[in-house]
């Protein structure tokens, strides 16, 4: 746990967290990304604490976002068993090795920073090629869906090892190499099935960290009280903003956060 002076940075972080709730809402993309590098570089909020608390916070988020597209029929829940199977294991795995071998918090600090460094000018850059990788449609020759079984696990396991380190990864990184894996696909059901399979990985995850010690509950109450206003915002607003300016706004500044932490 860390020790915040509630009444001074209780409305700042909600503030943050109705921004951040505004643009995932607005554009689809953008939370864990968006919200664990401004914890770092605005509020100094250890890496670890970060982490751990966007995970949370990212699960209940997008536990009302996996319901509406379900209900919605924009789920491909063979696709999201698919992922599952690889991240939720590696997840586990990385959260075992992690209370195991627990490294002292400089070099587990140091660790996530580097990963960040990694994963935010990846995710920038997904987000500005999804609609690119989108727009190649595919089929088989009876029209099913290629399963692509394999190549989906792996993704998987490789995106819940980046999920549980950085909390960077299950939403831009995501639906960009699930429209390369199945471009056949509408985005529609792309992004449904990217938010259904980011629940149970964040979840774990941030269960995971909880149990470490790394999650802020006040923290977390803070960015939830900002961020669920601003989702419904972003979400009733989405459309009105051309996403060719959005995206590569977003992926600008997706690569400045990751600059600020190479240089922290």
């Amino acid at each position: 746990m860390i020790d915040l002076n509630w009444a001074v940075n209780f409305l700042p972080l909600t503030g943050a967290g109705f921004g951040v709730g505004f643009l995932v809402g607005l554009t689809g993309v953008g939370g864990g990304a968006l919200m664990t590098p401004l914890l770092i570089s605005s509020f100094g909020v250890s890496p670890q604490i970060a982490v751990g608390t966007d995970l949370l916070y990212a699960s209940i988020t997008k536990a009302a976002g996996s319901w509406r597209h379900h209900v919605s029929d924009h789920v491909e829940w063979p696709i999201v068993l698919r992922l599952a199977a690889g991240s939720v294991p590696a997840s586990i795995v990385l959260l075992v090795a992690m209370a195991l071998m627990p490294l002292n918090t400089v070099a587990l600090a140091h660790w996530i920073r580097l990963g960040l460094v990694v994963a935010l000018p990846l995710s920038g850059l997904a987000i500005v090629l999804y609609p690119l990788l989108a727009q190649t449609p595919e089929r088989t020759a009876d029209g099913k869906t290629p399963p692509r079984t394999l190549a989906t696990v792996l993704f998987g396991v490789a995106l819940g090892l980046l999920v549980t380190l950085t909390s960077v990864g299950a939403g831009a990184i995501g639906v960009s190499v699930l429209a390369a894996l199945y471009p056949h696909l509408p985005a529609k059901r792309i992004v449904g099935s990217d938010v259904a399979h980011a629940v149970p990985l964040t979840l774990i995850g941030g269960l995971g960290h909880l149990g470490l010690g790394h999650v802020d509950m006040g923290l977390l109450v803070a960015l939830l009280t900002g961020s669920i206003p601003g989702i419904l915002l972003g979400a009733r607003l989405a459309g009105v903003a051309p996403e060719w300016i959005l995206r590569p706004v977003l992926g600008i500044m997706l690569c400045y956060a990751a600059w600020i932490l190479f240089n922290k």
